[in-house]
């Protein structure tokens, strides 16, 4: 009778323990080849979750909804200091008093570049027109601040007429005093007004032409180029380069073909070192793509299958002299994507939905210092400004995620 020998148990154990090993070894490297192999060349950023510093006096943010940067890097940014629950958030200015905190920061906050407020100022009662809403905050190269006028007429209000809108401009001082109020309060919505704007989100220049390209916006639904010293509106024009239209195109479908005119809001106008403007068709998920003339060059959709408040919401291009890239803001998929600026290709994207910092609640504009690093600001219920770190090129996952300070 053939007699077996009873395996060595431990000589087993150490056998199977190495095939582990070793296939778990071949499954790291596979993972990480693969990993590596769909990582791309881009800038890389980190979110400073200290900047910016407290604000004073039982401050806190509304809405912000624009954000500048001027000629020494401090950063402006714009929020509506009256979207708060009364009773929750600023109790201190309730009728009784509610408690201690908080109190609305005066509509216009400017911080150094290690994140101290400087100056605050801006609001209704200081000698000229406040938009019922303002919308968009842009810093010229003189450093003078423009802001655009954004709201509609709250009913029963005599000097606000029914149906009428925030169809003006402000440009004040570095500090805050008024140099032009541009077109007319309370007009209605025309597209193809010479004298008065519809809502306008955000304001951009080409400092050689002297030119202003507003992106009007919420009640138009055009790009208008201004004379940025008399204010005289030059041109305008639609998506495609068409005479704009204000009829109601009904909401954004993706199977659809591509709508010839622009949705609301048309959420910023970007002109760039050669010669282009980059135009927010937020709602219909695309960037047109323009001569500064209006003529039509390309488009490209961004996440199409986005519906409600879409995907293209503010850019910025970074601050190489060929401006390779294109930073966008995409609210409603919470993500800041990076671009090639000529392919119009995404490369990688941070950021993620949530309240921690590096993460977002409708990230709404964005812009970039002299030193490449990134703010962003945050609408509805996220109420803050980011900064995100400039940290150089390098290779990057294709969605990074949070991108949280490695130290």
């Amino acid at each position: 009778m053939r007699r077996f020998r009873r395996p060595n148990a431990p000589a087993l154990l150490a056998t199977l323990l190495v095939v582990a090993l070793a296939a778990l070894f071949a499954a790291q490297s596979t993972l990480g080849a693969y990993a590596r192999a769909h990582e791309v060349q881009a800038p890389r950023f980190e979110v400073d979750p200290l900047w910016p510093k407290p604000l004073p006096n039982h401050w806190v943010l509304g809405n912000v909804i624009g954000v500048g940067v001027d000629a020494n890097d401090h950063v402006f940014i714009v929020h509506r200091n009256d979207t708060f629950d009364r009773e929750k958030e600023i109790g201190a200015v309730a009728n009784p008093k509610l408690s201690e905190c908080c109190v609305p920061a005066p509509p216009v906050l400017e911080f150094d570049p290690a994140g101290n407020l400087v100056n605050a100022w801006g609001g209704a009662g200081h000698g000229y027109d406040w938009p019922e809403s303002n919308h968009g905050i842009a810093v010229d190269d003189k450093d003078n601040i423009w802001i655009g006028g954004n709201g509609t007429c709250p009913p029963n209000t005599p000097a606000c007429p029914p149906g009428t809108i925030d169809s003006f401009i402000l440009k004040f001082t570095h500090d805050g005093k008024l140099l032009m109020e541009i077109g007319q309060p309370h007009q209605k919505v025309n597209s193809n007004s010479t004298e008065h704007f519809g809502r306008v989100a955000k304001i951009s220049f080409d400092a050689k032409a002297n030119e202003a390209f507003v992106a009007d916006g919420y009640g138009n639904k055009r790009v208008a180029v201004l004379d940025m010293d008399t204010g005289k509106i030059k041109r305008f024009w639609g998506a495609y380069g068409h005479v704009p239209s204000d009829s109601n195109l009904g909401p954004y479908n993706p199977d659809a073909t591509p709508a010839q005119q622009f949705r609301n809001p048309v959420h910023c106008a970007e002109p760039s070192v050669d010669g282009l403007l980059y135009v927010c068709d937020r709602v219909n998920d695309r960037i047109q793509v323009f001569r500064k003339s209006g003529e039509f060059v390309k488009e490209k959709f961004i996440k199409p299958a986005t519906r409600g408040d879409g995907s293209v919401w503010d850019i910025a291009f970074s601050r190489d002299p060929q401006q390779q890239y294109i930073y966008l803001a995409d609210g409603k998929n919470e993500k800041v994507y990076v671009m090639d600026r000529q392919s119009l290709e995404i490369l990688t994207a941070f950021g993620d939905g949530g309240r921690q910092p590096g993460e977002f609640f409708a990230v709404h504009s964005i812009a970039t210092d002299s030193k490449g690093n990134i703010y962003t600001t945050e609408t509805y219920e996220g109420k803050r400004i980011q900064k995100f770190v400039y940290k150089g090129m390098g290779m990057v996952a294709a969605d990074q995620g949070v991108t949280w300070p490695k130290r």
